[in-house]
C-alpha cells in the first residue's frame, strides 16, 4: 500500500461494507460506488485519506467520508477509525431533540 493510499475495493472490504472482497469488487463494479460523486466501476481506483465514498449497500445509501487505512481487516468495533458517516440517520429513527420534547410529559 502507498502512502496515504488503498485501493478502492479493499477499502470498502476493510470497512466492512462487503463481506469479501470479491463482493466488493462486485459492487463497484456494479456501479453502486461513487468517490467524491463520481461514479467509480474501476475496482482498482485508488482512494486517498479525505475522499468521500457513496455506497448504496443494505437497501440504504452510506455517505463516508475516508479518515483512515487498515493493514489487515479488524474487527467491527475498529472499522469507526476507518470512517467518518455524513449520511443523517434513517427517517424511522428519532432524532435527540425529539426526545428532549417528551421529557415534559406528566409536568402538570
Amino acid at each position: 500500500m502507498e502512502a496515504g493510499r488503498q485501493r478502492l475495493d479493499k477499502w470498502l472490504w476493510h470497512a466492512r461494507l462487503a463481506r469479501t472482497r470479491s463482493a466488493a469488487q462486485t459492487l463497484v463494479e456494479s456501479g453502486h460506488v461513487r468517490v467524491n460523486r463520481e461514479k467509480i466501476v474501476q475496482t482498482s481506483r485508488a482512494v486517498r485519506i479525505g475522499d468521500v465514498i457513496t455506497v448504496a449497500v443494505g437497501g440504504r445509501v452510506r455517505v463516508l467520508r475516508i479518515v483512515g487505512f487498515a493493514e489487515r481487516r479488524g474487527p467491527p468495533a475498529s472499522v469507526s477509525a476507518l470512517y467518518d458517516d455524513l449520511a443523517p440517520p434513517p427517517a424511522g429513527e428519532r432524532s435527540e431533540t425529539a426526545d428532549d420534547e417528551d421529557d415534559d410529559r406528566g409536568a402538570g
